[in-house]
């Protein structure tokens, strides 16, 4: 990071190859679309460039800066007039992705939601360690961000697994979806 603040291009360009997927991975999980996370991601990194000189060393992971910039342009996307309008034409034309019907969308839609609001209904800490965990943290990279074991990790998710299999409203919309 030191290197790329000192308008090193090569530094930067490492840090794109090391944390692109994890943020692409991210933005992807929340906008369901692969051409809107692509633009997005982007969008991530040309604003991580232009901020280089903001970035201040926190004793957390550079990728933490990065997700931080996604959230926001995440929010950004959906609260713009753009998203509500705008069909791309990637999106059209994108023929490796399987049309679902539009009652297959809203069950999909549901169980996002239903399965949206049971993670916020865990504990804080087992909630951030089950959403690092699903962008494909690592476990120890996992601890080390959260200043906790290992071991605590895979507890979280195990406890995390069983509160959100126990939940009635996942639960629900997970056996609506199997006939």
């Amino acid at each position: 990071m030191e290197r790329a603040q000192a308008s090193d291009g090569a530094a930067f360009a490492e840090l794109y190859t090391a944390y692109s997927d994890t943020v692409y991975r991210y933005v992807y999980y929340r906008v369901g679309g692969r051409t809107s996370a692509e633009d997005l991601t982007s969008e991530v990194f040309a604003r991580a460039f232009q901020r280089l000189d903001t970035f201040t060393w926190r004793g957390r992971d550079v990728g933490a800066w990065l997700v931080t910039i996604a959230r926001n342009l995440v929010a950004d996307h959906f609260t713009s007039a753009r998203f509500r309008l705008e069909v791309t034409t990637g999106e059209l034309l994108d023929s490796n992705e399987v049309e679902q019907s539009s009652e297959d969308t809203a069950i999909e839609g549901l169980r996002n939601r239903g399965l949206a609001e049971a993670l916020n209904r865990l504990p804080l800490r087992m909630r951030q360690v089950t959403r690092l965990w699903t962008l494909g943290e690592p476990t120890a990279h996992i601890a080390q961000q959260l200043g906790i074991s290992p071991s605590t990790v895979r507890v979280h998710l195990f406890q995390a697994r069983q509160r959100l299999a126990a939940d009635p409203l996942v639960v629900l919309l997970s056996s609506s979806t199997r006939s």
